[in-house]
């Protein structure tokens, strides 16, 4: 069975034995781990997928925003090697979230029974 690049490793291809199990575990790892108190989210594997794209998505905005705002709003509270770490730590923080986004969209596509085909 094919699968994207960015599909993520620990998740089975679709349609092999326990695929959807091992796209919530996860998916589940993907979000803060309040999520894993709502049964709906284990038996709708969708309704999670859709869940966790929207909070990663949601993060990579944070992010961004957090970027653009962090050296003038730290600028009377940190040194400025501080600052830098912390712009650091956003400039690797947002592409990881970013691909994290992209691999949700993709077992959402699966989950939705969406198939796969190689691009030459």
């Amino acid at each position: 069975m094919y699968v994207p690049p960015d599909w993520p490793s620990a998740v089975r291809p679709p349609g092999s034995p326990d695929w959807e199990s091992s796209a919530v575990a996860w998916l589940l790892d993907a979000v803060p781990p309040d999520y894993r108190a709502y049964g709906v989210l284990r038996r709708h594997p969708l309704a999670l997928a859709r869940m966790a794209g929207q909070h990663v998505r949601s993060a990579v905005e944070a992010a961004r925003a957090g970027y653009r705002g962090a050296a003038v709003d730290l600028k009377e509270h940190l040194p400025p090697h501080a600052i830098e770490a912390v712009l650091e730590a956003y400039r690797q923080e947002g592409p990881r979230l970013v691909r994290l986004a992209a691999s949700i969209d993709l077992v959402e596509r699966a989950l939705r029974g969406e198939p796969f085909t190689p691009r030459m």
